[in-house]
């Protein structure tokens, strides 16, 4: 796999309460990535790439899920797992974060940490690439606009400083994921979007998301239409 980006956000609902935001994307030269790596859960985020060993991500959320911290759930997928050395795997949960490169990954590989995400890639052109993904996230971070939006806008920086090394492979893929913890929200149609194979992934990726916010932001008009119409019918 080539690079990801895990995410958490605190932030304050409608009513005032305290939520948290998970968000996961990924993109590579190879088709299929969001079938593969990222996951995502109310609870946290976890990636898993390099030789990909898909159970440690399914397995990494469930832990989450159970309660174990981040830390504690991701290492010890590893500890089990005989491969370990060219995976790569990261994630956050409500309070943590964990990234683990493998010495057996192929160059440039490696991952950064922040305080509230991680960034891990391999096979890339070099390091400049995990490291403007992750300053684009943090230019932004916490942004007005949606997560999945600037999600995207990490993977573009990424992409732009060379991503991928492996000009040769054509068919390429990119994909986002994002949960939050609050039980009654609507989830927008643009949290969960993959782009499975295109030459341009990302770019296809953010038309993706646009396409889809619009659609989203029509229905919620549509609705409130309809909704407005009938209470007045009932006035009268």
């Amino acid at each position: 796999m080539t690079f990801s980006i895990c995410v958490r956000e605190r932030y304050t609902d409608e009513d005032g309460g305290d939520q948290t935001r998970f968000g996961v994307a990924v993109t590579t030269r190879l088709p299929g990535v969001g079938t593969l790596c990222p996951f995502a859960s109310s609870d946290g985020a976890v990636a898993t790439q390099s030789l990909v060993n898909v159970e440690l991500g399914r397995k990494g959320i469930e832990y989450l899920d159970d309660g174990l911290a981040v830390d504690d759930a991701l290492q010890s997928l590893l500890n089990a797992d005989e491969g370990s050395a060219q995976r790569q795997l990261h994630g956050v949960d409500a309070d943590g974060t964990f990234a683990f490169s493998g010495d057996e990954c192929n160059d440039w590989y490696g991952h950064v940490v922040g305080e509230n995400y991680t960034v891990a890639g391999n096979l890339l052109t070099g390091e400049d690439v995990i490291d403007d993904t992750a300053a684009a996230y943090e230019s932004d971070a916490h942004g007005e606009a949606p997560l999945a939006e600037r999600l995207i806008d990490a993977l573009a920086a990424g992409h732009a400083a060379g991503g991928d090394k492996r000009e040769d492979l054509e068919v390429q893929s990119a994909a986002l994921l994002v949960c939050n913890t609050e039980e009654e929200a609507d989830d927008p149609y643009y949290n969960d979007l993959r782009v499975d194979a295109s030459e341009t992934p990302v770019a296809d990726l953010r038309e993706t998301y646009e396409t889809a916010k619009r659609g989203y932001e029509t229905i919620l008009e549509k609705y409130a239409e309809e909704d407005g119409e009938t209470d007045d019918g009932d006035e009268e």
